[in-house]
């Protein structure tokens, strides 16, 4: 995270996953994003991709926020894993259960927002993921700070 890189042809697409499968424990996902989509007023990128990869399967997870899909994530059969958890060094990041999806689709799709300019991969489906509202045992104070 401190020394980006980029990627710029499908040959680094390939790299990157290679770079992840082969890579130190904890260091099995990479945060992207396309210099070629807008930035925020902030200066920040307008959207983000995440893009995990299990050592132990030939599968792996997409994840993606953007103004015109919100935060969604790829869809795919239920994990056999517990927790669906991958790593951009060293920070875990949690996908939905069942995101993983075949490996050769992770590339394609990496692959497919590098040649787009950064618009949503076409060859995966994506669903919403549903943020869970923490329960404060009060309705009518979101913030649990009434004191009754």
């Amino acid at each position: 995270m401190h020394a980006p890189v980029l990627v710029s042809t499908e040959d680094d697409v390939d790299s990157l996953i290679h770079a992840l499968l082969a890579g130190p424990p904890f260091h099995d996902a990479a945060h992207l994003v396309s210099r070629a989509r807008p930035m925020t007023r902030s200066g920040f990128p307008d959207h983000e991709l995440y893009v995990g990869v299990s050592k132990d399967g030939q599968v792996g997870a997409l994840m993606l926020s953007a103004p015109e899909t919100g935060l969604v994530a790829s869809a795919g059969g239920l994990s056999s894993r517990n927790d669906v958890v991958y790593h951009v060094a060293k920070h875990w990041t949690e996908f939905p259960s069942d995101s993983e999806i075949p490996l050769s689709l992770v590339r394609s799709a990496v692959k497919e927002f590098l040649r787009s300019g950064g618009c949503v991969p076409k060859c995966v489906v994506w669903k919403p993921i549903e943020m869970a509202a923490e329960d404060s045992g009060d309705s009518e104070d979101p913030w649990g700070s009434s004191n009754g």
